[in-house]
């Protein structure tokens, strides 16, 4: 594989035997190799054991499990999207295609605009701008698609102030790049990659993070169909259409459904339904300070967001990296219980257990262990200070011996000075 891959465009899964994630995508995958064999697709859809052929899975800079990757030529491109069949084959034949797509026709323009909500059109002949575009395609052909057409193919409602041009059609409508007030093309195009209005799921956030813009949306419950869930996510529509032009450079507008994922970004229990201006760049999130009623609280809400009078919440300062930590574990120990306690008691349970019979062990030895030595030791300090003020028996009688000895010559000396003295 590795001498022969740039013969072909080949899509991996790099996985990991023991990876759950993994496992799942598996029947996903096949599915995906199945498909792609019966379209005739020139792409090759392969597996590797990243864990097995670690050297390789390191020259593809593979850090997580499972990565998939697309490999054409020299050029290595990461699929980031959702793990379903129809996504991730729609990868591979954007990514695996030209990177420009021209449009020759204004019947092959209608059916690609057909296909696409968003459509990214060069439109002019060869300058410094397409040669710009063409960089900028190489680098986001993982997002979306790339064309080019004259502009005689495009509708007659479209209005070019000057060719060469760059126009992005969607939410019904076109708007055309211009460098001064747009900026560099990569990010315009970056920013411009999505509808107006979005159905934000975790991949989708994760996403909208690299554009840096602000993200304004309803938290809502899709099923259920009360008013107030209705009236929230209307009021979030109806700014993204009407106030396209005010806001666009700076928010994205979109729903979530439901409030566990943004609970666990937010660190904090939201009520739904309720509306929350995200800052993915920092953590950071804002909420009204009063109930939204109509589109102008929305409207006014969002000014004092751009204008700083609204107060910031969160962030990525030292306290929330500390509450972060605290609360992904906190998280993790009530998820392990939610879904099996048994196994939340032995995973935590037994450690805690080992380590209290450890400490009560150690604890408790100590205590007899510590009065058994100290009273060996004060019963041979007894024993060694009667010996020193005694001494041993043999020693004792020596020293009676000895005195006895002494005594016995004395006496004589005395007993022959007094015979002399009577002599």
């Amino acid at each position: 594989f590795k001498e022969n891959r740039k013969d072909d465009i080949w899509l991996v899964d790099f996985y990991a035997p023991w990876c759950g994630h993994c496992k799942k995508l598996e029947p996903v995958w096949n599915e995906v190799g199945i498909e792609m064999k019966n379209m005739g697709s020139p792409v090759k859809v392969g597996k590797m054991d990243a864990t097995s052929f670690s050297s390789i899975a390191s020259e593809f800079g593979v850090r997580g499990y499972p990565t998939i990757k697309l490999l054409k030529g020299d050029l290595a491109y990461n699929y980031r999207g959702p793990r379903t069949k129809d996504d991730i084959i729609e990868f591979a034949n954007r990514v695996a295609g030209p990177l420009i797509r021209p449009l020759p026709s204004q019947h092959m323009f209608e059916h690609v605009q057909k296909r696409h909500h968003v459509l990214f059109v060069y439109v002019g002949g060869e300058s410094p701008l397409k040669e710009k575009y063409i960089e900028v395609a190489s680098e986001l052909i993982v997002y979306t698609y790339f064309f080019s057409a004259s502009e005689d193919v495009l509708p007659e409602y479209v209005t070019l102030p000057e060719l060469p041009a760059v126009v992005v059609f969607k939410d019904g409508t076109y708007f055309v790049y211009d460098e001064y007030e747009d900026g560099d093309l990569s990010s315009w195009i970056n920013r411009e990659r999505f509808q107006g209005y979005l159905h934000v799921d975790g991949f989708t956030l994760y996403e909208l993070g690299d554009t840096g813009k602000l993200l304004a949306i309803a938290v809502i419950d899709d099923k259920n169909s009360s008013v107030e869930h209705t009236r929230l996510k209307s009021i979030i529509q109806e700014v993204a259409r009407d106030y396209r032009d005010h806001f666009h450079r700076d928010f994205q507008f979109g729903h979530m459904d439901g409030n566990d994922y943004i609970n666990s970004l937010l660190m904090d229990d939201l009520t739904i339904p309720t509306i929350v201006v995200l800052n993915t760049s920092n953590q950071q999130y804002f909420l009204p300070d009063r109930h939204i009623e109509n589109t102008e609280d929305m409207v006014q809400f969002i000014n004092h967001i751009l204008d700083g009078t609204a107060e910031a919440q969160g962030g990525d300062g030292l306290l929330q990296r500390i509450k972060r930590v605290v609360y992904d574990a906190k998280s993790t120990v009530v998820s392990v219980f939610k879904s099996s306690p048994l196994l939340g008691c032995f995973l935590f349970g037994l450690p805690l257990g080992v380590i209290s019979i450890m400490c009560y062990g150690i604890c408790t030895a100590d205590t007899d262990g510590g009065g058994v030595d100290e009273h060996e030791a004060a019963k041979k300090e007894n024993d060694d200070r009667e010996l020193t003020d005694e001494g041993s028996e043999e020693e004792q009688e020596e020293e009676k011996n000895g005195k006895y000895t002494e005594l016995s010559d004395g006496e004589l000396k005395q007993k022959d000075i007094m015979e002399k003295k009577k002599d």
